[in-house]
């Protein structure tokens, strides 16, 4: 009979980066969160109101998208 050696666990496959990725990305919710106040934002010639909590989340994604690129161009 062949021994299988025991399966890993779940929590041992996960690497230190996506540990790191989630924690930044619950800390970033709970920011968004704790921010649902209604703020006007000011770009160039335009005013928009909107809830902070929404502003967080486009800034986040953007900030997102932008580390996307710059990671794959740099593995070029």
């Amino acid at each position: 009979m062949t021994e299988r050696a025991p399966k890993p666990s779940l929590l041992s496959r996960v690497t230190v980066n996506q540990w790191l990725a989630l924690a930044l990305t619950v800390v970033a919710v709970i920011f968004i969160v704790e921010n649902r106040d209604h703020v006007e934002i000011r770009f160039l010639p335009v005013t928009v109101s909107s809830p902070m909590w929404l502003i967080l989340l486009i800034m986040f994604l953007i900030g997102l998208v932008a580390g996307l690129l710059i990671r794959r161009r740099s593995r070029h």
